[in-house]
């Protein structure tokens, strides 16, 4: 079966429409929109919403097309149907607005983080709620088809150091094992899981296999995956490891983190970090790309060289909350809870560590999007043969000979290095170099995000500020986007003829 949307395209042709007017009216994703392009399958609640917006019946915008479609089967399709998802880990609730884009309806929440409590009262104040997953029972949690969880990465991530990435040995990271413990009380269907890259090498690599050999004992096919979500709509890198673990279905995992067309392999991926996307003499200036945000104050500290900063007529500055929101796919003011005051620097600090902590939406939306079609499908069991041959990337590589249950992965003696793609069944797994966007990456552009209206005199650099960053670029040989080096010589340059 083929969904054809040729009818929805004339109809906005006939009243003077941009795919970006049907979006804003109707209240959904680029995702979606992009999806509706390749005539690709959407959820009937975004088809709705669509109807709704052109006053029209669905028959009025799409048609089906018999074409073979020998490997899949419809399961039954309730235009009400609203599939379930409790998160954990849950932070500000980026798992879970991506979802209920797609048709879910969130139905657990846990979070220990007393903030990211108020954040998701604000928008979720009736869904049942737990703090501390070490202190839930799995009675407690109700049903739900997909569970979704990125456990803390302060264990794992490379910005802490070596000696301080404790993997999941650690407190934080090692609230992993809870967490898997209570998915094989409640077995749910799918289970998402995001992490920092690192978790690829953290403790030599044992601590993925862990993960790997945990999920499948269990029952679930993992696909694995990096995707950065400069190529799903926000003009930010963020390179984040995905993991799709499907229980009992191979195929799906696979076809919710892979395309069959192969992935879309971006060229000279450095330059957006240095190219200009303002024109010459516009402000604000900023590079096409931001760097990756931070769980930090977001308070500049003299040696942050490779934070993005903003080139204004007046100065040089630091992201605002908002703009971070922006950069991770978040509606303006979601992480300001109404007792916060706007204009404060404890509450900046506050939404700069739950942003910088939190997925990016568009990401996320891209997964949900997939997880939902496969939920309405009904796929017979793939040999090892035709799970290779769905990835192209995979053409070349093996199932490894390795069996997954028999590891020890807590011998530290050993190291094991991880393909950044891959499936892992039946005991085995196989993987290869898979590039990080979707088939059809979707463009964006920091300026597009970037407030144009003059922000508080708290977000700009000090001539201190400016000679700290300069110094540090300057020893580590670093290059700078080429109008933020001007600016900070430029402020710089204050308190030189200030005598400071």
């Amino acid at each position: 079966m083929t969904i054809v949307y040729d009818k929805l395209w004339h109809r906005l042709a006939e009243k003077g429409l941009r795919k970006k007017d049907l979006r804003e009216a109707a209240g959904i994703s680029r995702a979606s929109i992009a999806k509706l392009g390749k005539n690709e399958i959407v959820t009937t609640e975004v088809l709705a919403k669509i109807c709704t917006a052109l006053s029209c019946d669905i028959s009025e915008i799409a048609e089906v097309s018999d074409t073979s479609a020998a490997d899949c089967t419809p399961i039954h399709m309730d235009a009400h149907q609203r599939f379930r998802v409790n998160s954990f880990f849950a932070g500000i609730g980026g798992f879970d607005i991506a979802f209920e884009q797609h048709g879910f309806e969130t139905a657990y929440l846990c979070e220990i983080n007393q903030f990211c409590n108020e954040v998701l009262t604000s928008h979720w104040p009736n869904v049942p709620r737990a703090t501390d997953i070490c202190q839930v029972a799995a009675n407690d949690i109700p049903n739900a088809e997909v569970w979704c969880g990125g456990f803390p990465c302060q264990d794992i991530s490379v910005a802490r150091g070596a000696a301080t990435r404790l993997g999941l040995g650690g407190s934080r990271s090692g609230l992993f094992f809870q967490y898997a413990n209570l998915i094989e009380a409640k077995s749910p269907e799918v289970v998402i899981i995001e992490n920092v890259e690192g978790l690829f090498n953290s403790n030599g690599g044992r601590d993925f296999g862990v993960i790997l050999q945990r999920m499948t004992s269990m029952g679930y096919a993992v696909a694995w995956r990096l995707l950065n979500s400069r190529y799903f709509g926000v003009p930010q890198s963020r390179p984040r490891v995905y993991l799709c673990c499907w229980k009992n279905s191979p195929q799906k995992a696979q076809r919710v983190m892979f395309d069959s067309v192969g992935a879309h392999i971006p060229s000279n991926e450095r330059k957006d970090f240095l190219t200009e996307a303002s024109k010459e003499n516009e402000y604000p200036k900023v590079p096409k790309v931001a760097y990756c945000l931070a769980a930090t104050s977001g308070r500049h500290t003299g040696t942050d060289w490779s934070r993005t900063y903003v080139v204004c007529a007046d100065g040089v500055r630091r992201l605002t909350p908002k703009e971070y929101e922006r950069l991770q796919g978040f509606p303006d003011y979601w992480t300001l809870p109404a007792r916060y005051a706007v204009d404060s620097e404890d509450t900046d600090t506050l939404r700069y560590t739950a942003i910088g902590n939190a997925v990016s939406v568009p990401v996320v939306e891209w997964i949900a999007q997939r997880v939902h079609t496969e939920l309405l499908t009904d796929r017979p069991l793939f040999s090892r043969d035709d799970l290779q041959s769905y990835v192209p990337e995979f053409s070349k590589t093996a199932w490894s000979p390795l069996h997954l249950s028999e590891i020890d992965f807590s011998d530290e003696s050993s190291s094991y290095k991880w393909p950044k793609a891959g499936l892992a069944w039946d005991d085995t797994f196989i993987g290869s170099a898979v590039s990080p966007t979707p088939a059809e990456p979707i463009p964006s552009s920091l300026l597009d995000i970037v407030e144009r209206e003059r922000v508080g005199d708290r977000y700009y650099l000090t001539s201190n500020a400016a000679e700290g960053i300069l110094r540090r670029v300057d020893n580590q040989g670093r290059k700078l986007f080429p109008p933020l080096r001007k600016a900070l010589e430029a402020e710089k340059s204050k308190k030189v003829a200030g005598g400071i």
